[in-house]
C-alpha cells in the first residue's frame, strides 16, 4: 500500500483552478463572450501534467516518463481511444441530417397535442443511436422553436424536453463517449453497464414522459403543420448500431457495421459523393481529437498521482465521510459530479474520476459494472442541469439563431429527466439491493 500524500493531488487542483477559474473570469468577471468551451482544455491539462512532473524529486524524469507510458498504454485507455475514433467516423459517415428524419416521421403522424412528447421520445432515440447529446440537441432544437410558436407550447418546455431526451440516450448509448470512457475505465462490458443503467434510467424516463404528457394535455394549442420531408432509409445505420449494441456484439464490429451500412446507403441514394464521404470520415475522427488527447493526458497525470500516493489520500478522506458500500457509491457519484461542475464536460469528468473510482470500487467491494453505471449516471445528471454546460448552451444558441429568446434559468425548471434520474439512482443505491453477479 502506498503512503498517503494529499499534496500529490495538486495537479488536479491546478487544472480546476485554470479551467474553472478562467471560465468564470471570462464569462462573468470580464464580461467577455467566452465561456468554458472556449478555454483550451488540453492546455490546462498540459499545465497540470507539468506540475505533476515537477513533484516528487526522488524520481528522475525518465522514471516519470516510464510511469506515464504505462498509464497511457493501459489496455482500457488504448481501447477507449480506438472506440472514440470509430464512433467519430460513424457519425461522420451517416451525417446528422438523417437523424431529422426520425423527428419529422413521427411528427407527421401524431396530433400536435402530443408533439412535445414526440420531441422527448425522438431525442431519446436519436441520442441513443448517435451517442451524442450535443449532436441530438443541435439537430432537434431547430424543430422545437417553430413548433412552440405554431402550437402555443412554452418554448422552455419544448427545449427542456429535448435536452432531457438527449441526456437519456447519451447515458445509455453504446457509442457515447461517456459510456466508452466509463466502461473502459472500469474494465467492464458495455452490455453489462447498459443493463445496470437501463433499470435506473427507464423509470426516470417513463415518469418524465408522464409529466410531459400531463402538461401537454393541459395546454391549449394549435395544430402544427409539418413542412419537411423525411427519408426512412437513412435511419437504418442507427438501428443496426443500436440493435447490435443491445444484442451484445463486440463494439468494434457494431461500429464497423454502422460505418459500412451508412457508407453504402449514402452512396447508393446519392446523398454524398465518394470523395466527400472519405472527407466526412476524416472530419468525424478529427472531432474526437480533443477527447482523445484529454484521455491521454489524464492517464499520464493519474499514473503520477497514483505513484505519489494521491489516490490513497483521497480514498482515506472519502472513507471518513462515506461509510459502507452504499456510502461508497454515493461518494463516487458526488466525486464525478464535482468534476463535472468544475469542467462542464461529463466525459472529462468520468476520465478524471475513473482511476479514483476504481480504487474506491476495490475498497468498498463495488462491481465494475456498477461503478461504470454510477459514473455515467451522476455525470449525466449534473451535465444535464448546469447552465454553462454544452447541452444548455447549444440549445440556447440554436433557439437564438432562429430569432427567439430563452435563458437557462427558464429551461431548468422543466428539466424533469435529469432530476428524476438523480432520484431513481439514489433509490437504487439505498433502497434496492444489488443482485450478486460476477463482474
Amino acid at each position: 500500500m502506498k503512503k498517503s500524500n494529499p499534496i500529490a493531488l495538486l495537479p488536479i487542483g491546478v487544472f480546476l483552478v485554470i479551467y474553472l477559474g478562467l471560465g468564470l473570469l471570462f464569462k462573468y468577471g470580464l464580461k467577455i463572450n467566452m465561456g468554458f468551451y472556449n478555454i483550451p482544455i488540453v492546455v490546462a491539462f498540459l499545465i497540470a501534467l507539468l506540475v505533476a512532473c515537477l513533484q516528487n524529486r526522488e524520481l528522475s524524469f525518465d522514471a516519470k516518463l516510464e510511469l506515464m507510458g504505462h498509464g497511457i498504454g493501459d489496455k482500457n485507455i488504448v481501447t477507449m481511444i480506438l472506440i472514440f475514433m470509430a464512433a467519430g467516423i460513424f457519425v461522420g459517415v451517416v451525417g446528422r441530417s438523417s437523424a431529422e428524419s426520425v423527428a419529422y416521421l413521427l411528427l407527421s403522424h401524431v396530433p400536435s397535442q402530443y408533439s412535445v412528447v414526440i420531441l422527448f421520445v425522438v431525442s431519446c432515440f436519436v441520442s441513443l443511436a448517435m451517442g451524442t447529446s450535443v449532436g441530438t440537441i443541435t439537430l432537434i432544437t431547430p424543430i422545437a422553436a417553430p413548433l412552440a410558436v405554431a402550437t402555443g407550447f412554452s418554448l422552455p418546455f419544448c427545449v427542456s424536453s429535448i435536452i432531457g431526451g438527449a441526456m437519456f440516450g447519451d447515458n445509455l448509448s453504446f457509442i457515447s463517449d461517456t459510456t466508452i470512457a466509463a466502461c473502459n475505465g472500469q474494465g467492464c462490458q458495455m452490455k453489462d453497464k447498459f443493463r445496470e443503467n437501463f433499470k435506473i434510467a427507464l423509470p426516470a424516463a417513463l415518469v418524465s414522459l408522464a409529466v410531459i404528457l400531463i402538461i401537454s394535455l393541459n395546454t391549449p394549442i394549435e395544430q402544427f403543420p409539418i413542412i419537411k420531408e423525411y427519408n426512412l432509409i437513412q435511419i437504418i445505420p442507427y438501428i443496426l448500431v443500436l440493435a447490435g449494441g443491445v444484442i451484445g456484439i463486440n463494439v468494434f464490429v457494431v461500429l464497423l457495421i454502422g460505418i459500412l451500412s451508412g457508407s453504402i446507403i449514402m452512396l447508393a441514394t446519392g446523398e454524398i459523393a465518394a470523395t466527400s464521404l472519405l472527407k466526412n470520415m476524416g472530419t468525424g475522427a478529427e472531432g474526437m481529437f480533443e477527447t482523445t488527447m484529454v484521455a491521454i493526458l489524464v492517464s499520464a497525470i493519474c499514473a503520477l498521482i497514483r505513484e505519489y500516493g494521491g489516490f490513497e489520500a483521497l480514498l482515506r478522506g472519502i472513507k471518513k465521510v462515506f461509510r459502507g458500500k452504499k456510502g461508497g457509491q454515493l461518494g463516487m457519484g458526488l466525486l464525478v459530479g464535482a468534476m463535472d461542475i468544475a469542467t462542464a464536460n461529463n466525459t472529462v469528468a468520468i476520465v478524471m474520476a475513473n482511476p479514483i473510482a476504481a480504487e474506491m470500487a476495490a475498497e468498498y467491494g463495488i462491481s465494475n459494472r456498477k461503478t461504470a453505471s454510477i459514473l455515467d449516471t451522476f455525470s449525466c445528471v449534473f451535465q444535464g442541469i448546469i447552465p454553462y454546460g454544452a447541452q444548455m448552451l447549444v440549445a440556447i444558441t440554436a433557439v437564438t439563431e432562429l430569432g427567439h429568446s430563452v435563458t437557462a434559468f427558464q429551461i431548468i425548471p422543466y428539466l424533469f429527466y435529469p432530476f428524476l434520474l438523480l432520484i431513481s439512482t439514489l433509490v437504487f443505491i439505498f433502497l434496492i439491493p444489488e443482485k450478486k453477479k460476477a463482474n
